[in-house]
């Protein structure tokens, strides 16, 4: 017999979570699949913003905005710090952390909120079905009344450069980096484009940001975006 729930959330993230937990809270029935996979093999709820984008890169930019203040605003202050440096082994250590504490946090409201977590890859099937395919075990079909789709999204590979995990790489892995770059080019001024073109200027690289669009921070609203790119230049 095939398990069925009110509602299956396919995806893990911020909409796929906050959904999940939601319709738990109205007295729903509700299962979350998500298949993600941290870098150490260890699965994880959260999807990419709290494993590979938002939550890293602001742990990152904390972390590089207080190393600047430090080298550039401090003495103005009359704080002496005397040489400061930059521990990039710690700083990553430190970031790693701050997501472990926040992906384990997921796991710990749904099990408060009664949603099934479901780890492994969710399928649409015809008839509000989902097919789910676990890490391990065997293949099963869900019903479901209403099935909502939070899959997310990858970084686009661009056919003249694929990724080789060394001179040209994907956003999470400039997360990972653990050496400062000498030159970093940024394909895309968008918002994680521009986070990790900040941490990695602080810490002394020399960052060339690439948009394909006429505006910068092109998503954002105007006065806010002027004001970032006179910040940057």
């Amino acid at each position: 017999m095939s398990k069925s729930f009110d509602v299956v959330v396919i995806g893990a993230g911020p909409a796929g979570y906050i959904t999940a937990i939601r319709a738990a809270q109205h007295g729903l029935t509700v299962a979350c699949i998500d298949e993600w996979q941290n870098r150490d093999g260890k699965n994880a709820f959260g999807g990419t913003c709290l494993n590979a984008g938002c939550i890293p890169s602001k742990a990152l930019l904390e972390s590089t905005e207080l190393y600047h203040r430090a080298q550039h605003e401090f003495q103005k202050h009359g704080i002496k710090t005397g040489e400061v440096a930059m521990d990039i082994a710690a700083m990553q250590k430190r970031r790693a952390s701050i997501v472990r504490q926040l992906t384990g946090g997921i796991a710990g409201l749904f099990k408060a909120n009664k949603v099934e977590g479901l780890v492994g890859h969710g399928k649409l099937l015809s008839g509000k079905r989902v097919e789910f395919t676990p890490e391990s075990g065997e293949v099963e079909v869900i019903d479901a009344k209403h099935v909502v789709l939070g899959s997310g999204s990858t970084p686009v590979e661009l056919g003249i450069a694929p990724f080789d995990g060394d001179k040209i790489i994907d956003s999470w892995d400039a997360l990972e980096l653990d050496d400062v770059p000498e030159h970093l080019g940024v394909v895309g001024a968008g918002v994680i484009g521009l986070e990790l073109g900040s941490v990695w200027a602080r810490l002394g690289a020399k960052v060339t940001i690439l948009e394909a669009m006429d505006d910068f921070l092109f998503m954002a609203d105007r006065d806010v975006a002027k004001v970032a790119a006179q910040d940057f230049k």
